[in-house]
């Protein structure tokens, strides 16, 4: 049986409408006329992404992926918030779910949607799962930076411009002869 007072249990409640509240708008501030966008053309607003560098595709694909993800992680949460609020009209609110214990004050303060104590809290682990690419990836040898480049007799981009000069420019000859005239700047 739950050991909150009266006025922490009405506190709690007031939290999780307020909280099911502002999930509540957040998702009717991201519905497009009442639905959902579908597809990556809707929500490009493109007919076709010939015309679009790889790139901006790439960024839209990420920024959609990420919208996905908090929009599944804040419904989750919109139906624990749901959730704790009909535990309260059961009256098993701030009681564990698994072993029957007390939920402190303290811990649903923080998380007035929890449904189990601190020892029975839900594992919630990182994924190990890698992309499959990892699994043919070679780590590049000792020394492949700098030293290596410089002994195959290749350069960064610092010594680039010196390297290939010798070779000439793509200045015409009026655009050479400018730099010889007094008071010009060579760095231009």
């Amino acid at each position: 049986m739950s050991t909150l007072t009266k006025d922490q249990h009405q506190e709690l409640k007031n939290a999780l409408l307020e909280q099911r509240e502002n999930l509540q708008h957040h998702f009717e501030s991201s519905m497009e006329d009442g639905a959902p966008i579908e597809s990556l053309k809707d929500s490009t607003g493109e007919l076709s992404s010939y015309d679009n560098h790889p790139a901006d595709a790439g960024t839209e694909t990420f920024e959609r992926s990420r919208d996905i993800a908090i929009d599944d992680t804040l419904t989750d949460e919109f139906n624990q918030v749901n959730d704790a609020l009909e535990r309260m009209e059961q009256g098993t609110y701030g009681t564990c779910v698994t072993c029957g214990e007390s939920i402190p004050f303290e811990r649903l303060e923080a998380i007035p949607y929890t449904a189990y104590c601190i020892d029975d809290t839900p594992n919630r682990e990182i994924s190990n799962d890698r992309p499959v690419e990892e699994e043919v990836m070679t780590m590049p040898p000792s020394g492949a930076r700098e030293i290596r480049q410089q002994s195959a007799g290749k350069f960064d981009n610092a010594d680039a411009w010196e390297a290939v000069e010798e070779y000439g420019t793509s200045n015409s000859p009026a655009t050479a002869a400018k730099r010889h005239v007094k008071g010009y700047d060579e760095n231009m």
